[in-house]
């Protein structure tokens, strides 16, 4: 029986600084890999360029040109991080039995991917790599962190905890995924929608090995927004719950109101009208932004642009790595 083939997606968005260390470590895992025979000589690590401003490019050229076991993918522009790594595991789906995808900048811990091999051979179709501890992280970043992930399984986004982007997908996994057709990607989100059997393995975080980070606060809520809007519709019925709740409160104003009328106090106070005033309008204006954020959704959904176009494609299909 044959080794499977196994690829690794790596999405990179101005990761020169980073590259040559993260080629490197990858490199050293897949030899590993193949020579005790768990995968076969024609995997591969595919680099992702997502439209990088830096030479993150020519690095991955020059990665190429000197060893077959690295692939390039180029997209044409930059799409994100969700779309660069979609476009990362749909080319690769084709060419491997099983895709890991990981960030570059060397935080997920390499050598997870032995135990993930490992739970794909014994039959798991998606195996998630999930935080075994936030000891490292300050009080804020590890607050903010978990306040992340139960706001998305609360909102209804079924999500990991403490799962990111790495994990591995089989083959049968990768096409369930490619039919989900949406604009508007969550793969954190999406993934746990596929089915088939499922584990987990838990690794260490460690630090960047360079560069900056490419999720500051600012986008992690931007991101949570966008996997909440993408994936469920709790926000739309709270706020029809919302109104229902601001109408109960306006009929017992009302009686209240009547029975002072009835008492002779006719004098209302003009501090709680504006704050009834401001209250109300302010509900309105955040209510027309949830709504807004679901109608734009559809009109890009209802567009149907391409989630990514690819530039350039660097491959040794045929070559076995020695």
């Amino acid at each position: 029986m044959r080794p499977n083939t196994l690829y690794i997606a790596v999405p990179c968005y101005n990761e020169e600084e980073v590259l040559p260390e993260t080629s490197r470590r990858l490199g050293e895992k897949m030899r590993q890999l193949i020579a005790s025979g768990q995968i076969s000589g024609k995997s591969r690590v595919l680099f992702v360029n997502d439209g990088s401003k830096d030479k993150t490019w020519e690095v991955i050229s020059a990665l190429h040109e000197k060893d077959p076991l690295f692939s390039g993918l180029n997209l044409s522009r930059n799409r994100g991080h969700q779309n660069a790594l979609l476009a990362g595991l749909l080319t690769a789906k084709d060419r491997a039995d099983m895709v890991i995808s990981m960030d570059a900048d060397l935080q997920d811990d390499v050598d997870a991917v032995d135990a993930m091999v490992e739970k794909y051979h014994n039959g798991m179709d998606i195996v998630y790599g999930v935080r075994s501890s936030r000891a490292k992280d300050t009080f804020f970043k590890r607050f903010t962190a978990e306040a992340f992930y139960r706001l998305m399984n609360r909102m209804g986004a079924e999500t990991v905890f403490n799962h990111a982007d790495y994990r591995l997908m089989s083959r049968r996994a990768l096409e369930g995924l490619a039919e989900f057709k949406e604009v508007n990607l969550f793969l954190r989100g999406i993934v746990p929608m596929i089915g088939y059997p499922t584990d987990t393995v838990e690794y260490e975080r460690g630090e960047r090995f360079a560069g900056e980070s490419k999720y500051p606060l600012k986008k992690m809520l931007a991101f949570a927004m966008e996997g909440i809007t993408s994936l469920s519709t709790k926000p739309i019925r709270m706020i029809t719950g919302l109104g229902v709740l601001i109408f109960i409160i306006s009929i017992a104003m009302l009686v209240y109101s009547v029975v002072r009328w009835a008492m002779g106090a006719t004098t209302l106070g003009w501090a709680s009208v504006m704050c009834s005033v401001w209250a109300i309008g302010g509900l309105i204006l955040l209510s027309l932004g949830v709504i807004g954020e679901y109608v734009g959704k559809i009109y890009l959904e209802t567009k149907g642009r391409p989630r990514f176009l690819i530039k350039d494609i660097l491959e040794d299909s045929d070559e076995k790595v020695l």
